[in-house]
């Protein structure tokens, strides 16, 4: 196997074209990896043109088709493990990516999950727990990186913003819970410093980091501030108003969502009055060695796009 920081160095992303995804690739790149030493491993290698035109390796790696899993993950040195969105098949689809990656002989793997997960009452943090586990069971080095909720899923990214400004009102059942939110060029850019071995190199980084959970949150913020600084920044008054998780789910479905979806919807709410989704570990800005991008750009950059 190569040495980690070495000219050979492979890196393998999973999931490369996706919104994590694509910023991992990005943060990669600049942050003086070589394109030639990433490999893109995506379920359809023709969305992946603009990484090829970089120079990036495309390597086909779907989670429901076992066999394309070990020829992605061959002669990694560090293998990102993004699980897909596919709520109830993300555990499966993780078994087959880490059964191959021990076939593979990968060096490390670097697994995305969420913050708080052995404890979190998050329903979609049950895979998260089950393919922590069975990463850990694998006996491959690994890292978890378990990411904060997406500031931009609490500032409009999901399109609730608009008609939630045009009432008056933004609705949830988060009571006063916090978020450690965090966008995903931050995360993006930690889970890059990782995989280039920001806290050592060769085997001082396999050393450091085998069993390393990074706790990757930036500053808390609740809902109701969420809705003040919209209502500050636009000009306009925005409330936030609780509601039980029952009331919340069918207020989604009345705005079009699939019932199942706005269920998840509703579940995520109430993890944050649960305290799921805040943590006080400072990891993400030790890792990108700068403050975490505040709620109030994160919202600037949302009302520009209005």
């Amino acid at each position: 196997m190569s040495t980690p920081n070495g000219p050979d160095q492979k890196i393998v992303i999973t999931a490369a074209t996706g919104r994590l995804g694509r910023l991992v690739v990005a943060e990669l790149l600049n942050q003086g990896l070589p394109a030639g030493n990433i490999a893109a491993a995506v379920r359809s290698p023709q969305t992946a043109a603009s990484l090829a035109e970089l120079g990036v390796e495309i390597r086909h790696a779907d989670y429901t088709e076992p066999q394309t899993l070990g020829p992605a993950f061959a002669g990694a040195d560090r293998l990102l493990l993004i699980p897909s969105a596919e709520y109830g098949q993300r555990f499966p689809q993780m078994k087959n990516a880490i059964d191959a990656a021990v076939k593979a002989n990968v060096s490390q793997i670097a697994y995305t999950s969420f913050v708080n997960t052995p404890v979190s009452t998050l329903r979609l943090a049950d895979e998260h727990k089950q393919a922590e586990a069975y990463v850990v069971r694998s006996g491959l080095p690994f890292t978890f990186l378990r990411n904060g909720g997406y500031t931009e899923l609490y500032t409009g990214e999901l399109g609730d913003i608009g008609p939630a400004l045009d009432s008056g009102v933004m609705y949830g059942c988060a009571g006063e819970g916090r978020v450690s939110g965090a966008t995903r060029a931050d995360l993006a850019a930690a889970a890059a410093r990782v995989l280039l071995g920001a806290v050592g190199s060769g085997q001082a980084h396999a050393a450091a980091n085998n069993g390393r959970v990074y706790e990757l949150g930036g500053t808390a913020f609740s809902l109701h501030e969420v809705a003040a600084e919209f209502s500050r920044q636009s000009g306009r008054p925005l409330r936030y108003q609780d509601l039980s998780v029952g009331e919340y789910a069918e207020t989604l479905t009345t705005q079009g969502l699939p019932r199942e979806f706005a269920d998840l919807l509703a579940d995520t709410s109430l993890a944050v009055s649960n305290g799921d989704w805040f943590t006080t570990s400072n990891d993400l800005e030790q890792l990108i060695e700068r403050p975490a991008v505040p709620l109030a750009d994160v919202i600037a950059t949302q009302l520009r796009a209005f």
